[in-house]
């Protein structure tokens, strides 16, 4: 039973990643994107540098590439306000324009966030309505 403790604190311990000094800065720009950015980001630097971030076939994880396709083929997005910000009254005008909801619901919205403020959105209207949304000073998740 000792040893099975071991195993675990030395999963953990590995799990902490030391980045070094020169590259924090893009290491955390990175952490803070969205998903479907940092996927834009990979296409544009496989794009760039002639390689691919894809694991070789015989590396893979069984399972692993269907939950790939999956992701890829998403075309409807939930948009979830996750943080209002400083700027409250912009955000309820934002989502007042988005949704078409009257003051009052769409204040009862913001103050509830994190919420949904749209469902099943196609990518590019998602991607339109999230920067509305971030403009007005929200936090915004694609989901």
């Amino acid at each position: 039973m000792a040893e099975e403790k071991k195993t675990e604190e030395t999963k953990e311990e590995k799990a902490v990643v030391e980045v070094p000094k020169k590259f924090e800065k893009i290491v955390k720009e990175i952490e803070e994107m969205s998903v479907l950015d940092l996927s834009e980001l990979i296409a544009i630097l496989e794009d760039k540098f002639g390689v691919s971030a894809a694991a070789p076939v015989a590396m893979a994880m069984p399972g692993a590439a269907g939950g790939e396709e999956a992701a890829e083929e998403k075309s409807e997005f939930d948009i979830e306000l996750t943080a209002v910000g400083d700027s409250k009254i912009n955000v309820i005008k934002a989502v007042r324009a988005i949704t078409g909801e009257g003051l009052k619901e769409a204040k009862g919205m913001v103050d509830g966030a994190p919420v949904v403020v749209k469902e099943a959105v196609a990518k590019e209207e998602a991607e339109e309505i999230k920067g509305k949304l971030e403009e007005a000073g929200a936090t915004v998740t694609l989901k």
